[in-house]
């Protein structure tokens, strides 16, 4: 599902205040060269964190955080996210917080060898809270080397973590500039209009007015005030529904639709959806085809575009690495899966569920990321039949952090923030040392607990993580166990 979230609060949190005193900027960086150099990657990350809340992958700058929200125990369609713990996750076993450790007046020192590193996190790895069966991964971005394996290659149910692959496979096929286009398609003698879907979930009702103006207009020069107005989804090819069915997280995959097929006016997280999307888009662009003053003859009717016809309105997405910010920071199941059918489309493919699992598969291995016992049934990571191991996971994290690979880069600015926005924000206190620091994307199923994402350690380390949890009993402590473990990663000493 788009996990459950909300709106941040206007103040992301207290620490941020205190980096915006210069007394605290000073003590914080230190007058030694290695206070200097590992103040100065966690303040230009904390920085770069304030910039991202401030901003957002979108214009209105609103980025999300967790919606309180109670799911039934026994609800097994769908992922989920249940309530915010009343205070946060523990923190890690002796890790310190973290303006005290970048001051200098700790002198424990993050592990250096994977000796160190096991001896942290494996009880944690290990222990009830995480279920039956629980894998790990962890590797310094910097040499590639991985410092930390249990069950690394262990196929294992990835939840929504699977938008990591998606959209790594996205950017690698299409480009971060890549944007989607929904066009409007004149016959030849103008009598008929054609609005044609080209995969974009995103497109709102504005963005239909702008494309009606931009019709009429050109309409009106041939002469033209009334037309038939139909609509063509043959972009997309494959079963519109999802396998999980009808459900609140997902809308019939089309490639027209407008506000995600939401009806209830949300931008994000569960809602109920059209089981039309296409036609749903297709009425509104009738009515503001009527107020731009272009008359529709009747409704408007599922049509291909005629061969002969010319393009007379364009509209294009946001670029794709702000959807791709977009998706991963709200956890966007809708986004997710229009990704995959572009990527195919881009590769060749059908734009349907399995020639999406090809499609995103084919640019993982070019990457050369272990993709043995992948099975990448989706975009979303709703499917239970979705497989991964930590090891891919980290991987692709890994490589997002290469400066050889710069295409990937909003990979990493869209994975949430601790303690500041979407799905982990209400994962984190104010004075958990992982606040600000760790960055990454959550899973949650019934039963399945995950958490991938990337943290800087005290010795300004960037680190890649993978953790994956099956046969889970309570997502509560699930979480705040996956949470400490990525807190752990902090200060790793015991």
């Amino acid at each position: 599902m788009a996990e459950p979230v909300e709106r941040p609060s206007i103040r992301p949190s207290n620490l941020w205040d205190r980096l915006k005193d210069p007394k605290n900027r000073t003590r914080l960086i230190g007058s030694g060269s290695r206070q200097f150099v590992a103040g100065s990657v966690v303040l230009g990350l904390l920085v770069a964190t304030g910039a991202v809340v401030a901003a957002g992958p979108w214009d209105s700058g609103q980025r999300k955080a967790e919606r309180d929200r109670v799911v039934a125990r026994d609800h097994t369609g769908g992922a989920h996210h249940q309530p915010r713990t009343p205070a946060g996750p523990k923190a890690a076993p002796s890790a310190p917080a973290v303006l005290t450790a970048l001051g200098g007046t700790v002198t424990r020192t993050a592990p250096q060898d994977a000796a160190g590193l096991t001896a942290a996190l494996e009880p944690l790895l290990n222990g009830p809270a995480l279920g039956t069966r629980s894998t790990g991964v962890v590797i310094d971005t910097a040499t590639g080397q991985q410092l930390y394996g249990q069950g690394a290659g262990a196929p294992m149910t990835p939840a929504s973590t699977v938008k990591i692959a998606t959209t790594v496979a996205a950017l690698r096929a299409l480009g971060p500039d890549h944007r989607i286009a929904t066009t409007v398609r004149a016959s030849a003698d103008a009598r008929t209009v054609t609005l044609v879907g080209g995969g974009d979930p995103t497109l709102d009702k504005a963005a239909l007015r702008r494309l009606a103006d931009e019709a009429a207009d050109t309409l009106r020069e041939r002469e033209v005030s009334t037309v038939k107005l139909t609509y063509d989804t043959s972009r997309y090819t494959g079963p519109p529904l999802h396998p999980i069915g009808p459900n609140e997280n997902i809308a019939p995959v089309s490639a027209l639709m407008i506000d995600e097929g939401r009806l209830d006016g949300s931008a994000y997280g569960p809602a109920p959806r059209t089981a039309d999307p296409a036609g749903d888009a297709a009425r509104v662009f009738a009515r503001l085809l009527d107020d731009a003053g272009i008359a529709t003859e009747a409704a408007p009717a599922h049509h291909r575009a005629p061969a002969t016809s010319r393009t007379v309105a364009t509209h294009r997405s946001k670029p794709l690495s702000a959807l791709v910010e977009r998706a991963l920071t709200n956890s966007d199941n809708d986004i997710a899966e229009a990704l995959v059918r572009e990527t195919a489309l881009a590769t060749g493919e059908p734009a349907d569920f399995e020639g999406g699992r090809r499609a995103v598969t084919a640019q993982l291995k070019k990457l050369g990321v272990p993709t043995a016992g992948a099975n990448l049934a989706d975009g979303s990571g709703l499917d239970r039949d979705d497989r991964v191991t930590a090891g891919l996971l980290a991987g692709l994290l890994a490589h997002a952090a290469d400066p050889r690979h710069p295409e990937l880069r909003s990979v990493l600015t869209g994975l949430p923030v601790a303690g500041f926005s979407g799905t982990l924000r209400g994962r984190y206190t104010e004075t958990s040392p992982g606040t600000g620091l760790v960055r990454a994307k959550t899973g949650t199923l019934t039963g399945v607990n995950a958490l991938a994402g990337t943290v800087v350690d005290t010795r300004g380390r960037l680190l890649a993580f993978a953790f994956l949890a099956t046969g889970t009993t309570s997502p509560y402590e699930a979480q705040s166990a996956l949470d400490t473990l990525a807190t752990a990663l902090v200060d790793g000493s015991r």
